[in-house]
């Protein structure tokens, strides 16, 4: 049993942010690796442009059209090499201070994440003590 329905989406978020830790710590322990290109993981990008597009609904127009189930992608996202950044002599183009502030903000959201479960959690407690108190 699940304390509420957005506990799915918290844990995925979770996973995510996890991933993301693992991908930046890869960049920076490749730093001085000759030809080493950053890499990031993408999904907010694809997500917000789906949003845009007003992609992620699906809609059934006549009673008759067959019921589409959504196609599941795996993880949902995926690990790109980043474009646009300038390299250095041996081809190497991870930068540690933009690395670091993405591990930072990584962090932060990780830790609202692991907070938002714990509250989601102690919310259900609450409301199973007081009905057993009944």
């Amino acid at each position: 049993m699940q304390p509420s329905s957005v506990t799915d989406i918290l844990f995925q978020q979770l996973n995510y942010r996890g991933e993301k830790q693992k991908v930046i710590s890869t960049n920076i322990a490749n730093i001085d690796t000759p030809g080493f290109k950053t890499k990031e993981l993408k999904f907010d990008d694809e997500l917000n442009k789906s949003q845009t597009q007003n992609d992620l609904k699906l809609k059934l127009t006549n009673s008759g059209h067959m019921k589409i189930k959504p196609e599941t992608t795996g993880k949902g996202y995926s690990i790109e090499e980043t474009k646009g950044i300038i390299e250095q002599n041996d081809g190497n183009n991870v930068n540690l201070d933009t690395q670091m502030s993405t591990m930072s903000q990584n962090s932060v959201m990780f830790s609202a994440i692991q907070s938002s479960i714990k509250k989601d959690s102690s919310w259900f407690k609450s409301v199973i003590d007081a009905s057993s108190k009944n």
